[in-house]
């Protein structure tokens, strides 16, 4: 049984997600940060992230060494497996997870609550012009893509991320903890 709930953040690329979960984080310091396993160059900045080649990265999968595993825009991605000790502490959890594996998260972790940050398209196109990982016109394909909905039967809280970040914050901490202030 987990006493602690993991919260799965999504939302589109640019809407500040892992700077939310930092400002989560700052304003709650016993809610941790989980560190995603990414076979994606240290050096790229961006989220603190674990580093991994893609062959190191199919041994720890096939060792078990991920309760969650994904691939997406040619990467591969991995939660590693201890999160469930710190959830079994009692501990929150936040992890940027991606939509695709939402539904199996659902299944694996009793209690998980998905918090899906928002922004107008004018602010995401601003907030990856400012990354200076992609040019214009990979940023206007990237907004144009459509996005699926989220599946209705995740326990949900949906929060914009348009303006300032300390409201963000308080926003997101009213919606996951609305009996705990």
């Amino acid at each position: 049984m987990m006493a602690g709930r993991l919260i799965a953040v999504v939302g589109p690329s640019g809407v500040g997600k892992d700077t939310v979960m930092a400002g989560l984080h700052a304003a709650r310091p016993g809610l941790g940060i989980v560190r995603r396993v990414i076979t994606r160059p240290a050096d790229l900045g961006g989220e603190k992230f674990v580093a991994i080649p893609e062959t190191g990265f199919m041994q720890s999968r096939d060792r078990g060494d991920f309760v969650l595993h994904w691939s997406a825009h040619g990467l591969f991605y991995g939660i590693p497996a201890g999160v469930r000790s710190q959830l079994e502490a009692g501990q929150d959890l936040l992890v940027n997870l991606s939509r695709g594996v939402l539904q199996q998260a659902q299944q694996r972790f009793a209690g998980m609550i998905v918090l899906h940050l928002t922004a107008s398209p004018a602010v995401l196109a601003e907030r990856l012009a400012g990354r200076g990982r992609e040019t214009a016109v990979q940023i206007v394909a990237r907004l144009g893509r459509s996005v699926d909905s989220l599946p209705a039967s995740l326990n949900m809280v949906t929060v914009s991320n348009d303006g300032d970040l300390a409201q963000t914050v308080t926003n997101a901490l009213r919606a996951l903890y609305p009996d705990r202030g």
